[in-house]
């Protein structure tokens, strides 16, 4: 629409709703800046609100233009219940709620011919912020809880892919050669079926993390060459960016202002790296992580608890074999049980002992209907 245009009914809604929503803004932001308690926290609310009531002008000026009055808008009914909940219990309370509004919202300006150009790259902004902000209490505690978060989720959460990783290939192999001895009796078919089982399992759990690495691999390139390109040629942006996500981490306004210039105005490749890190997340070194380490550990771990079940019909056949794969199948189920608990903190035979029960039930029925169904075409 151009500024000769006479903007249509649709047009004025438009700019309301989106006036609506930077007076909403505008008002939790300064709330929130009154009951924060630190002064780089009340830092950084402020300057949001100088953001957004430039984000305001913009659409005040479309309504004023068109002849709407806007004197009298105010913050709709949900902000004036956040700001109830900010200012009698804190703003602890409403900054996960916010941070979910300014994910939802962050494309609202995309498409938005009157916008201003760094408006949709300032609501992109914010949601990241606010989506860090959600961590802990205030900017400096959202800082502190993701920092120790990774401290003791890393490896806690590799550990938990590991044993999962076996995990699955040990309870289904059981599955599989339990069923196949229903039917066979615990023959030579139970190791060609077994042995079936669990290279299409551990190539599939192979397939599927080298395609999911190497996707996330894809995408990370491509959002550090976008930033790239908005570091060439929107400078400006990237700097005020750069300096309301060190703001978020508890420095003055002057000194992200100053480390930001020095980090934009400075050499590219650094600063792209910097970038990268502090607003996308993204390490530009690593990308997600090799997806050939990622396949071959998920091949191995599959294939390493699917050989347990299998092991026995190496050296036996029948009912001597079919016993002893339960046995060693329910003591490594256990194990895997045991090693949950370091994640969770559990009871060890509560934890093991629901897995081996789990496991033997699925094991259970596959060998019931194996039988059944060896009768049948017997």
């Amino acid at each position: 629409m151009t500024r000769e245009t006479k903007p249509t009914p649709a047009d004025i809604a438009r700019f309301r709703e989106d006036l609506q929503g930077e007076v909403d803004a505008i008002a939790l932001y300064s709330l929130l800046r009154e009951k924060e308690t630190s002064q780089a926290v009340k830092d950084f609310y402020a300057r949001m609100v100088e953001v957004e009531t430039v984000h305001a002008n913009v659409w005040r000026a479309q309504l004023d233009a068109a002849g709407v009055a806007t004197d009298r808008m105010g913050p709709a009914w949900r902000t004036r219940v956040l700001m109830f909940i900010a200012r009698h219990f804190g703003p602890n309370l409403v900054v996960p709620t916010i941070a979910e509004r300014e994910a939802s919202d962050q494309a609202m300006y995309d498409d938005q011919p009157e916008a201003l150009a760094r408006m949709p790259g300032d609501e992109r902004s914010h949601a990241r912020l606010f989506r860090e902000l959600a961590a802990g209490r205030g900017v400096e505690g959202g800082a502190i809880a993701r920092i120790e978060g990774r401290h003791r989720g890393s490896g806690g959460n590799q550990l938990r892919a590991a044993v999962l990783g076996a995990n699955d290939g040990l309870v289904s192999n059981l599955s599989i050669s339990m069923g196949v001895a229903g039917a066979s009796g615990g023959g030579n078919a139970v190791l060609i079926a077994g042995m079936a089982g669990m290279l299409a399992g551990a190539l599939s759990m192979a397939i599927g993390e080298w395609l999911s690495v190497q996707s996330a691999r894809e995408l990370y390139a491509h959002q550090v060459k976008v930033e790239r390109e908005e570091l060439l040629n929107v400078p400006d942006e990237e700097e005020e960016e750069l300096t309301l996500i060190y703001q978020s981490k508890g420095l003055t306004a002057e000194q992200a202002r100053l480390m930001s210039k020095s980090i934009v105005g400075g050499e590219l490749g650094r600063a792209v790296d910097t970038l990268a890190r502090e607003e996308l997340g993204i390490d530009p070194d690593e990308l997600g992580g090799s997806a050939w380490v990622a396949a071959i550990t998920s091949f191995f771990l599959f294939a390493f608890g699917a050989i347990v079940p299998l092991s026995p019909f190496f050296f036996a056949s029948g009912t001597p074999a079919i016993l002893a794969s339960i046995i060693v199948s329910a003591a490594a189920l256990m194990l895997v049980g045991t090693a949950i608990t370091v994640v969770t903190g559990s009871s060890v035979l509560r934890s093991g002992g629901r897995q081996v029960l789990l496991g033997l039930f699925a094991a259970a029925i596959t060998f019931g209907l194996g039988t059944l169904v060896g009768r049948a075409v017997g």
